[in-house]
């Protein structure tokens, strides 16, 4: 079975992916301010760099963690799923399927943790409290 990585087309397709990507997330006016005076180049490597490893590609990602790279950015639920929905839109232009994209998009909700600093992260039923949006360490008293 082929990993992911091989299936939307290796490095090549990876580069592709994260320029249309980008694009689309730095043409949002919600997203934009975020990467303010940020070295595009070296983040969209970075990046291109994250999704091979994430996808199953031959090269271990070697980067700071998720946590480091996105901690003190007030970076909130909605941020997340809104670059969530331009990653899926940039996966369908370059023609991977539904499903493959639906699979990507799940992986990489498991990393909302680490990536949204400003805790608005939607708990399962069981989880602590049992309430949604709870900021860390439960209810406020």
């Amino acid at each position: 079975m082929s990993t992911i990585y091989e299936q939307i087309g290796g490095s090549e397709a990876i580069v592709s992916l994260v320029e249309d990507f980008y694009a689309r997330v730095l043409a949002d006016p919600e997203l934009a301010g975020f990467f303010g005076g940020t070295n595009m180049s070296r983040l969209k490597g970075r990046q291109a760099e994250f999704f091979v490893a994430a996808l199953g590609g031959p090269y271990p990602y070697v980067g700071p963690s998720m946590k480091q790279v996105h901690q003190g950015r007030g970076i909130t639920t909605h941020h997340f799923d809104r670059v969530g929905a331009h990653l899926g839109e940039s996966l369908r232009a370059a023609g991977v399927s539904d499903e493959l994209v639906a699979q990507i998009l799940d992986n990489i909700g498991s990393l909302a943790p680490d990536i949204v600093t400003h805790k608005t992260v939607h708990r399962t039923v069981g989880a602590g409290s049992g309430r949604l949006n709870d900021p860390p360490g439960g209810a406020p008293h």
